[in-house]
């Protein structure tokens, strides 16, 4: 055997060692992919019944939120007519006070004032002073 044979020889074992030990991580690399498209190909599969049911969720909240819009018109509504029965009691109170309240109480001072004066009950002004003891 020559140098450049033996040369030849070291080089190429060189090489089939190198190969040899790129070839572990491509296949780690390939047993890593394979996983990788499994993966996503369960990911594929288990979303569709996820996104049904998503769909069946969603639908169920829009029949709620529809359900909720008619009941908050309806409090609206109980709500407009408890303004306008405050307001007509309003009316109806000072309808009262004007038109009897005024009379009523002008009624009660001259019954009192009467009464004061049958039971002979003055102003503090004709009572006679008393004298402490």
């Amino acid at each position: 055997m020559t140098v450049g044979s033996i040369a030849g020889m070291l080089a190429a074992i060189a090489f089939v060692a190198l190969v040899a030990l790129a070839a572990v991580p491509l296949l780690k690399l390939g047993r890593v992919l394979e996983e990788i498209r499994l993966a996503v190909r369960d990911i594929g599969h288990e979303s569709v019944p996820i996104l049904t049911e998503l769909q069946g969720t969603v639908r169920a909240t829009n029949d709620e939120i529809e359900r909720l819009s008619i009941v908050t018109e309806d409090v609206a509504k109980v709500s407009r007519n408890a303004t306008v029965v405050s307001e007509n009691a309003a009316n109806m109170t000072t309808l009262f006070s004007t038109t009897l309240g005024g009379p009523l109480v002008k009624t009660a001072a001259l019954s009192y004032g009467i009464r004061k004066a049958l039971r002979g009950e003055g102003s503090l002004r004709r009572r006679p002073k008393r004298v402490k003891a």
